[in-house]
């Protein structure tokens, strides 16, 4: 008689040690990224909370902490939250030099904000849903701290919505960050926001180029990742290829959109 042997497991992180993980060691290169700290997404974000007399705003997923830094000088108080220490005290770090005093930050998660109840006039989420292990809980905690008048605004990365043109970006996604969960489609961001209690208002699609070389960097993924991407951008069908505007160099083209909701 044998006895089995139970399979031998490999990692053992959970979903939200493996995104610190992976983004604190890069905090100060978000700080720095050129692609997270400008665009005409951040412009509308400036615009739609300008005068509006906003006294607390949330940046969930905060990253490099570029919407804080946008959004600040226009409300009273900004709480970046993000669950990385090193990324926030990389934020910290930065608002002190740019003076803006109206910045705190705070560790926490998406679907668990250390706040109460409809304590912000604004939420606010800039490329960070596609890390969150469930969205739909992610969403609705957006709308549990925000106040019965207030705004909330997402901006991601997004799916074409086509099977093939989807298995790619995931996969492409994947090799680079295995922090990264899923992007969405538009479809499918109005649907969880509206399951979570917003209604869309707005939908600003928008597309965004990324400089391979400096796209790579942010992660430092292994080589091999590195080269199973360049194999894929080279070998996909011409619908890929057009659609991603894949360059000589690696350098191609993504969806992003930008919804604005209000609770419901």
């Amino acid at each position: 008689m044998t006895t089995q042997q139970a399979p031998q497991m490999i990692g053992g992180r959970d979903q939200e040690s493996l995104v610190a993980g992976q983004f604190g060691p890069q905090a100060a290169a978000y700080v720095a990224s050129a692609v997270h700290a400008q665009g005409e997404d951040l412009r509308q974000l400036a615009g739609l909370v300008a005068g509006k007399g906003y006294k607390t705003v949330l940046d969930l997923g905060c990253g490099g902490g570029h919407v804080a830094f946008t959004v600040a000088p226009h409300v009273g108080q900004v709480v970046a939250c993000d669950l990385s220490p090193d990324m926030l005290a990389a934020v910290a770090t930065e608002a002190e030099r740019r003076g803006l005093a109206n910045i705190g930050t705070r560790v926490g998660r998406a679907d668990a904000v250390p706040a109460d109840d409809a304590h912000f006039c604004a939420v606010v989420s800039r490329y960070s849903a596609h890390h969150w292990p469930d969205l739909a809980a992610g969403l609705r905690e957006a709308r549990r701290v925000v106040k019965p008048n207030g705004v909330a605004v997402f901006v991601d990365v997004v799916t074409p919505g086509q099977p093939l043109l989807d298995t790619f970006l995931q996969s492409i996604e994947l090799l680079r960050d295995p922090s990264h969960v899923r992007n969405y489609a538009v479809a499918e961001w109005r649907a969880a926001l509206g399951a979570a209690g917003f209604r869309v208002t707005g939908v600003t699609e928008r597309r965004l180029r990324l400089e391979f070389g400096s796209w790579i960097a942010r992660m430092t993924p292994p080589d091999s990742h590195v080269a199973a991407i360049r194999s894929l951008q080279g070998r996909m069908a011409d619908a890929v290829t057009g659609h991603f505007a894949i360059e000589a160099d690696g350098t191609f083209t993504l969806d992003t959109a930008t919804f604005e909701a209000v609770p419901v």
